[in-house]
């Protein structure tokens, strides 16, 4: 007998014994019904719990507050109001080298142009720019049309009529979850 074809089958049958005495769990996520195996529900939930960011966005969503939320993972940032999304748009995050990072923050100034100057970039009159963590902002990007693509020094790069409305709409104060 294949040794390895022996552990194969021993941990497949190992696996259909344990789904047998699991079973299907239905869980219910933004209003879909969905069937996933316990394990699967398990580990969404320690995932969700080991982010901080998440339980803030479900603490945010409790409110009627507007909040802006960006997702690395995705490359999207959505606009709310509460629960309610209302505005969506594609943007682009920073490179594995400069990263956005993670966290709960808050719009701290916002500024219609601002230059931004880094060791190996010098960029003027970025459009529509708002600070939320020290040099971290979400602003407008006139120099790439790459949105969805992590291409940035670690800001949240956005097109400039998004960045626009955004900037309208968002008041200093304004929090912004950024995760992953």
């Amino acid at each position: 007998m294949n040794s390895r074809a022996g552990q194969y089958r021993g941990r497949s049958r190992g696996r259909y014994w344990q789904w047998h005495l699991i079973g299907l769990s239905l869980i219910a996520c933004w209003g879909v019904t969905l069937i996933a195996p316990v394990p699967v529900i398990a580990q969404a939930v320690a995932q969700a719990a080991a982010q901080p960011e998440i339980q803030k966005m479900a603490e945010l969503k409790q409110t009627a507050n507007r909040w802006i939320e960006v997702n690395v993972a995705t490359q999207r940032l959505v606009a709310w109001e509460g629960a309610t999304p209302v505005y969506a748009i594609i943007v682009s995050t920073g490179t594995d080298d400069h990263p956005t990072l993670p966290g709960s923050f808050a719009v701290q100034t916002k500024h219609r142009t601002a230059r931004m100057q880094g060791d190996d970039y010098d960029v003027p009159d970025v459009p529509y720019t708002m600070y939320y963590s020290g040099g971290y902002a979400i602003h407008g990007a006139y120099w790439h049309r790459r949105f969805g693509t992590p291409v940035s020094h670690g800001c949240v790069n956005v097109a400039v009529d998004h960045a626009k409305w955004l900037y309208d709409w968002a008041a200093v104060g304004t929090p912004v979850v950024v995760h992953f």
